[in-house]
């Protein structure tokens, strides 16, 4: 049967699901050829399968999907969002080793915080959970608090709910609202949904403001709140129900 007559779903998307690696990172170990089915090595990311039986990854089976599970974590600056550095700098999972209960299955972070930035980083267990929450198209909004210094007023900040483009990059809508000077800083309110590369910090540095510190205090419903820094805590399941429900709902 050829493979586009095949019912299931694309292997990348399964090995996502059971929380092997993103689907990104699995079409990279396929191109590597470290995973294979009944022996023989997978050659593309688009061979649909049913199920997982069989599949090996490293020549290791692929264990059954776990429940879909989700971790707040408080980023502090000077981690790198990462599992490894070529440069040799601390990584998230470095202090994630003594934050997450022992139970924890291997998790993966959703989207990113720059080495400076500190705050809410979510991260699951599950590849598919992880890329509905990331895709812009889905609007899941973030938001930062921003400390910056110099100048700027609360109808410039408005001016970006029309979106914005700056050096070719287009931003979408973004909500910002002064919230308070301290001396020659502002704190800023940004809300975002698109997430892209250093977003609030481009948007901001481009109205002519220098941020020196920038925090994110929530994603979508889960709120940073007084979560300790460096510490985690597991989002309840009927949580990430709804949370699930939720971006669903606003893409339809």
């Amino acid at each position: 049967m050829a493979e586009d007559e095949r019912k299931g779903d694309r292997i990348a998307k399964l090995l996502a699901r059971a929380g092997v690696a993103s689907r990104r990172e699995v079409e990279r170990m396929i191109a590597d050829k470290r995973i294979a089915i009944d022996g023989k090595t997978v050659e593309t990311p688009a061979t649909l399968l049913e199920t997982l039986r069989g599949v090996t990854v490293d020549g290791k089976p692929v264990a059954k999907p776990e429940p879909t599970r989700l971790f707040a974590f408080h980023k502090p600056t000077g981690l790198i969002t990462a599992e490894h550095d070529p440069r040799g700098r601390p990584t998230i999972y470095d202090a994630l080793r003594n934050s997450l209960p022992k139970d924890a299955p291997r998790v993966m972070p959703i989207g990113r915080l720059d080495f400076n930035t500190e705050g809410l980083l979510l991260l699951t267990n599950d590849g598919e959970f992880k890329r509905m929450l990331e895709l812009p198209a889905n609007a899941v909004e973030r938001t930062y608090r921003a400390r910056a210094h110099g100048g700027v007023t609360q109808a410039q900040l408005e001016e970006l709910s029309e979106g914005i483009t700056i050096d070719g990059v287009h931003y979408g809508p973004i909500n910002a609202n002064l919230e308070r000077r301290t001396g020659a800083n502002q704190w800023i309110e940004v809300t975002i949904t698109e997430g892209k590369n250093r977003e609030v910090r481009r948007v901001l540095e481009h109205l002519g403001l220098e941020v020196n510190r920038l925090v994110r205090v929530a994603f979508g419903p889960v709120a940073l709140g007084d979560l300790p820094r460096g510490q985690a805590m597991e989002i309840r399941k009927h949580e990430i129900g709804k949370f699930r429900a939720s971006v669903k709902k606003g893409r339809d």
